[in-house]
């Protein structure tokens, strides 16, 4: 009876050491994993989340006295992680075309504003979305280098 004791004692332990060493490879396996399944999801949604994020941006503009005449989007995201939560962010630089509405309501052939900056979408785990964020004046590279406090990017 004591030696069978021993050697359940001695497989669980062999057990235990195996399941050490594998934990750090299958935890980067499954954060590599759920990455590239975040990344392909956004490219496949990523005209719907243009929309969506204009939309936002619009109407939160509107509210400062600014009019979006149109929006060009760079072709590569980058991605980065809240250090804090671990939600995953795809950072799309962008060129704006704006006019301010008192200029647009006093000459219609006002000049148009061009400004550069960088829109955020955010992962929950399941979906992307967007809040219409830009971070304005910074290229995604430098919007996750001033927030790396913050963020830290994905390769």
């Amino acid at each position: 009876m004591s030696e069978s004791w021993w050697f359940v004692l001695t497989v669980a332990a062999v057990v235990g050491a195996l399941a050490m060493m594998a934990w750090p490879h299958w935890r980067r396996y499954r954060v590599t994993s759920r990455f590239e399944r975040a990344r392909k999801r956004f490219h496949l949604r990523r005209e719907w989340l243009e929309v969506d994020f204009l939309k936002g941006a619009s109407a939160a503009s509107k509210e400062r006295g600014l009019d979006w005449q149109d929006c060009e989007f760079e072709d590569e995201a980058f991605f980065a992680t809240d250090r804090k939560t671990g939600q995953l962010r795809a950072f799309v630089g962008l060129t704006i075309f704006f006019s301010t509405l008192e200029d647009a309501l006093r000459d219609r052939s006002a000049g148009t504003n061009v400004r550069g900056a960088t829109a955020v979408f955010c992962f929950d785990g399941r979906d992307w979305d967007t809040d219409g964020r830009a971070l304005f004046n910074l290229n995604p590279f430098e919007a996750i280098e001033r927030f790396k406090h913050e963020l830290e990017q994905v390769d």
